[in-house]
């Protein structure tokens, strides 16, 4: 099924519906003695806490499941963004993400770039991080054709490292630099922004298993909607190759919870008030906290109670065997090459408009 511009998209959906109850927080007061109270000063992020009323709990069997897992809380202040550039240089991040990555496109780039029009080219970072994966296609491009380098991230930390990055590198050799600070659901804006002057054409990067954090379809959608024919998408993403126990293993470390543990204080929690957790539930990567007591967070004049054994999930990580998620894509994009890893846990996809 192929993707045609103002009409309506039948999506797929990426799990099965849950036969669970979805509840609604209730806003409870209960007698001080009887809780442990989020200490008085606490900060507590708004949107964290807004988007924890908003979504909810679900229930499995007897536990509370609160849901708040969104890429958007990861990045909310320059110390979780710098805890995540911090989890990049891990070993474990290092040796199922990073280097497989890199690997696959170093084998790759010639087959990867030659595709590219000889015309000036936009090499736009979506969710850019510190830009270092950049460089590799600056590297083998700036030879050929006039580049502009635009990182986009909803993180200004991420953007300011990003550009400093490529400027202290390529100080005469890329013509300009810009930026964007922003989520993907505005993509389509910012491509018809900086198609300006002579850059008309784009070579989009979505790098770093980003796409696995996302709702494949919405994100697929999105981006389409923001390429012309000629502009080419990069995508890397993890592979479920059934080894499960072996991708867990990457995931369940001190770098992701010291990345992660932010969000739950940013609600009021200690660290001490929960535990970390990791499992492979629906076809993705759960990272999630177990409150070991009851606990009670009061926020603008609203408080919420979690139970002994409650449950917050604050990412999730989308895994898809080979066929499904070229399927996927073949949805979006006529034409789509894929390069995977050696052990099949990793994938590089090429998709052009």
């Amino acid at each position: 099924m192929k993707i045609v511009e103002g009409k309506n998209i039948k999506r797929l959906k990426l799990v099965k519906l849950h036969k669970n109850i979805k509840c609604f927080a209730k806003f409870i007061n209960m007698k001080k003695n009887s809780l442990i109270v989020s200490k008085q000063g606490t900060k507590i992020n708004d949107l964290i806490f807004k988007e924890l009323i908003k979504r909810g709990y679900s229930l499995e069997g007897n536990t509370r499941v609160w849901n708040i897992a969104d890429s958007k809380l990861w990045y909310l202040t320059p110390e979780q963004a710098q805890a995540f550039l911090d989890l990049e240089r891990s070993e474990g991040y290092q040796k199922e993400v990073i280097q497989k990555e890199i690997d696959l496109i170093n084998k790759h780039i010639k087959e990867i770039t030659e595709g590219i029009v000889k015309k000036p080219l936009n090499i736009i970072d979506l969710g850019c991080g510190d830009g270092k994966k950049a460089i590799i296609f600056i590297e083998q491009l700036k030879e050929k054709i006039k580049l502009r380098y635009c990182p986009i991230d909803i993180s200004s930390y991420m953007v300011e490292k990003a550009s400093n990055r490529i400027k202290n590198i390529y100080a005469d050799e890329i013509v300009e630099l810009k930026w964007n600070i922003s989520d993907f659901e505005n993509l389509e804006n910012i491509s018809l922004l900086l198609r300006q002057e002579e850059f008309t054409k784009n070579l989009n990067l979505l790098l770093g298993n980003t796409l696995g954090n996302f709702e494949i379809n919405e994100l697929l959608y999105e981006i389409r909607m923001s390429m012309t024919d000629g502009d080419m998408l990069l995508i890397g993403n993890g592979l479920d190759n059934s080894k499960i126990e072996e991708m867990l293993k990457s995931y369940n470390d001190e770098f992701n919870n010291q990345f992660l543990i932010k969000i739950i204080k940013q609600l009021g929690l200690n660290e001490t008030d929960v535990e970390f957790g990791v499992r492979f539930n629906n076809s993705r990567v759960e990272i999630y906290y177990t409150l070991k007591n009851e606990c009670k967070i009061s926020f603008l004049d609203k408080s919420v109670i979690f139970n002994k054994g409650d449950q917050i999930i604050v990412a999730v990580s989308y895994k898809y065997n080979k066929d499904d998620f070229m399927s996927y894509l073949k949805m979006y994009f006529g034409d789509v090459r894929m390069f995977v890893s050696p052990d099949s846990s990793y994938a590089l996809a090429l998709c052009k408009k």
